[in-house]
């Protein structure tokens, strides 16, 4: 008896073996938080590949633009899983990463080609660093808000260089909420993380990755009406050269990384006219 009670366990733990190697034991693997934001940061640096592309093959860059938009909308349907289901499956996740992968190698080689170095920023280009200010469309809360709420917002004023205007006031921005923190009872102070991911020029859309630098108090549209038509060079801030604004924004704080405290442990409550302003953080590509 005490020999097929040995057999019987061997052959148990011979199977628990061979299930752990097993292709189906492997998608078991656990994704976590940070390998869904390791691949949307992922998904931004193919932006900017895609952006460089555009000045040296215009159709090739927008082909890729339409994969590269379909991989987003997988990242935050991952994120989403995630959130609500607890898991993500292995297989999925390797899809999108399998699928993100491939698209930074074809973007790359088409950049460089063989032996060849990528371009130098061109005159179409609004380099990384560039600074704009945006007006809220609707008002945000940290009371209110949950991660991954879609907002809109308006440029201010026209951007431009030497030679024409690559961003024309009144282009609208796709700002996403990408973390939230409630005030609480005990001195917790309320937070919003805002990021922008997507612009649209002249009826044209273009991938982006911007942050928020300064909360500003507007005058209102009113007050800004003989600065619409106005524009700022590259690089300008573009408050600090032609005003229009009474300051920051009173009861909150812009930290790094986007970050919008309030103080005095209270929500971040940001009204419909607020202006943001925001930094490229990588370069954007206006035919």
């Amino acid at each position: 008896m005490a020999m097929k009670l040995r057999h019987a366990a061997a052959v148990a733990v011979l199977a628990l073996i061979g299930f752990a190697a097993s292709p189906l034991a492997q998608q078991e693997r656990t994704i976590a938080a940070a390998d869904i934001q390791q691949l949307q940061d992922d998904v931004f640096d193919a932006g900017t590949d895609v952006s460089r592309l555009r000045a040296r093959d215009a159709n090739r860059a927008a082909q890729l633009e339409r994969e590269l938009d379909e991989i987003r909308e997988d990242v935050v349907y991952l994120r989403a899983v995630l959130r609500r289901q607890g898991r993500v499956p292995q297989a999925d996740f390797d899809d999108v990463q399998r699928r993100l992968s491939a698209l930074r190698q074809t973007a790359r080689g088409a950049l460089t080609g063989v032996g060849a170095s990528a371009p130098e920023p061109g005159p179409n280009e609004v380099p990384t660093g560039t600074e704009m200010d945006v007006r809220l469309q609707s008002a945000l809360s940290s009371g209110t808000a949950r991660v991954e709420d879609r907002f809109d917002a308006t440029t201010v004023l026209n951007l431009d260089n030497a030679e024409r205007v690559l961003v024309p006031a009144g282009s609208l921005l796709r700002g996403l909420v990408s973390a939230v923190d409630r005030a609480g009872r005990l001195d917790r102070t309320g937070r919003l993380t805002l990021t922008f991911d997507q612009i649209t020029i002249r009826g044209r859309s273009y991938p982006i990755r911007a942050t928020v630098t300064q909360a500003l108090e507007s005058e209102g549209v009113r007050g800004e009406a003989g600065r619409i038509g106005a524009g700022a060079g590259i690089g300008a801030v573009l408050g600090g050269i032609l005003g229009g604004f009474k300051g920051a924004l009173a009861g909150v704080l812009v930290g790094g990384g986007g970050v919008i405290a309030a103080t005095e442990g209270k929500e971040v409550a940001l009204p419909a006219g607020t202006v943001l302003r925001i930094r490229l953080d990588m370069p954007l590509m206006v035919p």
